[in-house]
């Protein structure tokens, strides 16, 4: 909430524009007058450029989610249900691409294809979706098995009918919280993107382009570094509070 409530708000929060330069008034340290979390080397106000790099940062990691989330749920499921060699193409594809380095092969794809907002969405979608796939498979091989499918069979219920009507309802809530908990991975992995100059294309700010900015300046303004940063680590904490919380609710545990 710390972090996403203001991000929601950036369009109606008194803020200066992010890449409104003021040589004058450079690398403020935090609580100046009129910068309340300091400026960067062009004398950028550093909260606003968070905020509005938080908008795009998030909306990337959002949208890769939902894409890897609902293409990883749909082919683990399929293949956990019909198995044979729907199953079998389908597991071979996550080991495939499991056994590969990541950032290595978010790289490669960003050196073809170039670092557009779609293509950045695109790549981060492609690397997540085995998380998403190999849990609705293994709980769509659970469900398969119980009593309520058999019964379904045996009453002549056509197979896509039970595969939607009944199994994908079963197993979509735990899958939820997967899907919600690769929001933190991709708002990390555009970050790494952005800070090795691969991500979103200037002039727009994202967190890891803003610490990549002001990593020369460290020694003599840390909260160019540390603020997004911690920024960041509260991002991903939320977000794993969040899903964790979830999950005990939905299991029951305490």
């Amino acid at each position: 909430m710390l972090v996403a409530v203001p991000i929601a708000l950036a369009g109606i929060l008194p803020l200066p524009s992010p890449t409104e330069t003021d040589l004058a008034s450079r690398l403020l340290p935090p609580f100046s007058p009129g910068h309340l979390l300091g400026t960067d080397q062009l004398g950028r106000d550093l909260l606003s450029r968070l905020i509005w790099g938080g908008r795009i940062s998030l909306t990337i990691g959002m949208l890769a989610m939902l894409v890897a989330g609902l293409v990883g749920t749909t082919l683990g499921a399929v293949a956990g249900y019909y198995r044979g060699w729907v199953d079998a193409v389908v597991s071979r594809a996550i080991e495939a691409q499991l056994s590969l380095p990541l950032l290595m092969l978010l790289l490669l794809m960003i050196a073809i294809f170039g670092s557009s907002i779609p293509i950045i969405i695109l790549v981060l979608a492609i690397a997540q979706w085995p998380e998403s796939a190999r849990i609705s498979r293994s709980l769509t091989l659970v469900e398969t098995e119980k009593l309520y499918v058999t019964a379904a069979r045996t009453t002549g219920t056509a197979s896509l009918r039970i595969f939607v009507m009944h199994i994908l309802p079963n197993i979509i809530s735990r899958v939820l919280v997967v899907v919600l908990l690769l929001l933190s991975t991709s708002a990390l992995l555009e970050s790494s993107l952005s800070y090795l100059g691969l991500g979103v294309e200037r002039p727009y700010p994202t967190w890891g382009r803003i610490i990549a900015d002001g990593q020369q300046y460290v020694s003599s303004a840390w909260w160019l570094v540390v603020i997004p940063g911690l920024v960041i680590s509260l991002l991903v904490l939320g977000v794993n509070l969040l899903g964790d919380g979830i999950r005990q609710k939905l299991t029951g545990q305490d």
